[in-house]
């Protein structure tokens, strides 16, 4: 593993990290995968501590970080979203000015792209990002790894997002399969298809380091062969209820099951960031079901808890991937 510094560094999108960093980062986790496996350990950065600001729940970003940072030798500190004054009686050029006098990283996962950008602005600490309305650049690592460990590369196999592909994940995997060479297909209405601007400029990258970026509504033709079936639930957190019906009729066509399974290579894997709605064991998924009588969305039950699922190997991956960008960034 060729050594890369990255001290310093904040982890906001992966438009900002060379295909090599990426690599790097992949191979590091990889790495410290192994001595969390092994028992080894790794508190290599004892003496610092590191605060994770939530404007927007989760189970796998906020166990990730937490683990990850405690593995590390770290202090902890986690505050949700009734425990800050960011945005409210202070401002986020305050509070990372503050935050970055008292800590020596910090994570944010909530709205806007351009508050973890003013975070890493003004704190004067590698700033990470856990999620925001445009980018989830910590769970593409997870992903890439979790496809690496199945087929042993990731450059050169064909990656389809089947869904609502304008959001933050099909984002995400649009850029990170560019920039390692992963043929990337967004697969839904036509609608609701990435950024113009932003499919722009993945093709641009992808160009450089030969594969494809492609869009389509037709399942067939765009599951064809495929090597991932990744998909995302149909209402991203923090949009309006209300949006369900119609994104039900819009995306139902777009659900991942046993035939899109079977229309994809025989080794396919499928891939989910969760929570996923694949069944009425949740009070939202059995609410969906009193009102529009669905009992599976994005994914069937049949797909979920099939043995092509890789979807918890991936969940876990969050806690060695999100280590490694701590680690990386503050070593």
């Amino acid at each position: 593993m060729s050594e890369i510094n990255l001290k310093g560094k904040s982890f906001l999108k992966l438009l900002d990290f060379t295909s090599d960093e990426i690599r790097y980062l992949l191979d590091l986790s990889k790495d410290l995968k192994q001595k969390k496996k092994n028992h080894i350990a790794h508190d290599e950065l004892k003496g610092k501590n590191i605060v994770l600001l939530f404007e927007k729940t989760s189970t796998r970003t906020r166990c990730a970080f937490e683990v990850a940072g405690h593995d590390l030798g770290m202090g902890v500190t986690y505050l949700d979203p009734n425990s800050s004054q960011m945005g409210h009686k202070e401002s986020i050029e305050d509070t990372a000015k503050v935050l970055g006098r008292m800590y020596d990283g910090i994570e944010y996962r909530g709205f806007d792209q351009s508050i973890v950008e003013d975070l890493a602005k003004y704190s004067g600490v590698p700033v990470w990002n856990g999620l925001t309305t445009e980018f989830h650049p910590t769970q593409m690592l997870a992903d890439v790894l979790t496809i690496e460990e199945n087929f042993g590369k990731s450059k050169g196999l064909k990656l389809v997002f089947m869904g609502d592909a304008r959001n933050n994940v099909a984002n995400s995997l649009m850029v990170v399969s560019a920039k390692l060479g992963i043929n990337f297909v967004a697969c839904g209405p036509k609608e609701n298809m990435p950024d113009a601007k932003l499919v722009e400029t993945c093709k641009a990258i992808a160009n450089e380091n030969d594969c494809t970026i492609t869009l389509s509504d037709n399942v067939k033709e765009a599951t064809k062969d495929a090597d991932v079936i990744y998909t995302d639930i149909w209402v991203s957190m923090g949009e309006d209820k209300s949006i369900w019906e119609q994104r039900i009729k819009l995306l139902s066509p777009y659900q991942v099951n046993s035939d899109v399974m079977a229309n994809a290579k025989a080794n396919a894997i499928f891939l989910h960031c969760l929570p996923s709605f694949h069944d009425l064991n949740t009070s939202v998924a059995k609410s969906i079901y009193e009102k529009y009588g669905l009992k599976e969305m994005e994914v069937t039950d049949e797909v979920f808890r099939s043995s092509k699922s890789k979807v918890f190997d991936e969940a876990e991956n969050r806690l060695h991937t999100i280590k490694t960008v701590m680690y990386a960034t503050l070593k």
